[in-house]
């Protein structure tokens, strides 16, 4: 399977996401196809929905001015998508450490199932105006001990999330 949400390999208790987008005529270049910064924008929706699920709604976040930051995001494109085309985005919370945690996504094609492009982006809590990283809620700790920092790496969950399959 290509979906971190529909791969059946996740505890019940990891949070996942699944949303659709339609690709609009300023996500593409001149061939009508999509352009790179555009999934990064898709991942941003979902990443963001996801960030619900662990507490960081919108309004919380504006409330308690402390908002997860993007550190660094790996993208690996495999297919290309175009004008028209409906995608779905998974993502799910994959790793988490003391002060960053890790998001995994896909972006597919549900009409034809084609795995479009993977994602990962680290992220860090910090607590404005200050910008300062602060520790993640003590709670994750024991709920998503399944996923703390001694676990597989990029790759071996990649392998996870997608039934032993990877690219």
């Amino acid at each position: 399977m290509n979906s971190v949400q529909n791969s059946g390999c996740l505890p019940a208790d990891t949070p996942t996401i699944q949303t659709e987008v339609q690709v609009m005529f300023f996500d593409t270049d001149c061939a009508a196809v999509v352009h790179n910064i555009a999934y990064l924008r898709f991942i941003e929706v979902a990443r963001t929905l996801l960030a619900e699920q662990l507490g960081m709604d919108l309004r919380t976040m504006a409330a308690t001015q402390q908002y997860p930051v993007v550190v660094r995001t790996e993208i690996d494109y495999k297919k290309p998508a175009t004008l028209g085309d409906k995608l779905r985005i998974d993502g799910t919370l994959e790793r988490v450490e003391r002060l960053r945690f890790w998001c995994a996504f896909d972006v597919v094609r549900p009409a034809d199932g084609t795995l479009i492009c993977r994602a990962r982006q680290m992220l860090a809590v910090v607590q404005l105006p200050s910008g300062r990283p602060i520790r993640l809620p003590d709670e994750w700790t024991t709920r998503y001990a399944h996923l703390r920092h001694g676990g597989p790496s990029s790759e071996a969950a990649a392998s996870r999330m997608h039934g032993g399959k990877i690219g």
